[in-house]
């Protein structure tokens, strides 16, 4: 391993981005939220994200019993107990600037549209539950931000009918993230084909939302061609909130980011095939052909008269057979290199 390579640097132009989800689990706290975007910058993610949610925007205010009873819905009580202000959203930028991480959010309704467009993200994301929700994906789209769609619970008729929402109002920069809405998702249910599937019918970037424990997934997803990956953060696995359960800690966020920067790097041919690392293993590693005994001028060689042994020497082992038979020219000691000049 380099220097570079030590150090988690990666000396390509990465394909990959990377987002590290927030969501909400700040809790409606500027001070998380902020601790939140310093483990995505630590973590070397690209981006981070946030869930920028309007409660009356999502949800019925109210539950409606059978009996037609009205009660107030508890739901929207603890999204509203955990929201942050406009203006928090828009120091936080500021905040995220600072700290050399791009901010955006996922948004639930227009409100959200207008907020993350004024705050000049780097795009738009629409989460699984707004992929039919041709209204919102257009209002979107029409910032001509990136829209990056999540297509959880989605069939292929109905992916394609929101990519075509989208490209309606001329925006063509989506990006499609393969997404299985289970919370955590196993390994085996993470159906990674569909990333194929969606990558031939499109033509568009393709990424995973990814709800898995650990980078296994990512990894599979990366090799079937993916370069944008989302994965849920936090401070805490134990705090109270929607999304901490499933979503990685700071050492864990980081150790996932670095697996998909290797991988990548895993998965890119060097130029040249072998590298300065593999040419040095090869000064040690190869063998050359040696004399195995002392040889007189004119004696002919035999198999048993070659030694083919490390260190190299500029004879390859494969090189031996035409040695064999041959006289050799010059006195040859033992141990001494055998060269195709040492032979008539």
């Amino acid at each position: 391993m380099d220097a570079d390579h030590a150090r988690g640097v990666n000396p390509y132009a990465s394909r990959l981005h990377i987002i590290a989800e927030a969501g909400t689990n700040h809790a409606g706290k500027r001070d998380l939220a902020k601790r939140l975007i310093g483990i995505a910058a630590e973590a070397r993610a690209d981006s981070v994200k946030f869930q920028i949610i309007y409660p009356e925007g999502l949800y019925l205010p109210v539950t409606i019993a059978p009996d037609g009873t009205r009660t107030p819905s508890e739901v929207v009580a603890k999204r509203r107990a955990m929201m942050l202000s406009d203006d928090e959203y828009r120091k936080l930028r500021d905040d995220a600037l600072e700290l050399g991480i791009p901010m955006s959010a996922s948004v639930f309704d227009t409100r959200g549209v207008r907020l993350v467009n004024e705050l000049d993200a780097p795009y738009i994301k629409f989460a699984s539950c707004d992929l039919d929700n041709s209204a919102l994906l257009k209002t979107g789209a029409e910032t001509g931000r990136k829209i990056i769609l999540s297509t959880g619970m989605s069939t292929l008729g109905e992916v394609e009918t929101a990519v075509a929402d989208v490209l309606s109002t001329g925006n063509r920069d989506v990006v499609l993230l393969h997404c299985v809405s289970c919370y955590p998702a196993t390994l085996a249910q993470m159906n990674l084909g569909f990333i194929t599937t969606l990558r031939a019918a499109f033509g568009l970037p393709v990424g995973l939302s990814d709800h898995t424990e650990d980078s296994r997934a990512s990894l599979m997803a990366l090799a079937l061609g993916a370069t944008w990956f989302e994965k849920h953060c936090t401070y805490d696995r134990a705090a109270e909130g929607f999304d901490h359960a499933y979503a990685m800690e700071p050492a864990g966020l980081a150790r996932y980011i670095a697996d998909l920067r290797e991988g990548e790097l895993a998965l890119r041919a060097p130029i040249p095939k072998v590298s300065k690392q593999e040419a040095a293993t090869a000064e040690r590693a190869r063998r050359g052909v040696y004399a195995a005994r002392d040889i007189a001028p004119g004696e002919i060689l035999h198999d048993d008269d070659l030694l083919v042994v490390r260190p190299p020497n500029g004879t390859r082992p494969n090189e031996a057979a035409l040695l064999v038979g041959r006289p050799v020219s010059v006195a040859l000691h033992q141990h001494e290199p055998i060269h195709r000049a040492h032979v008539a």
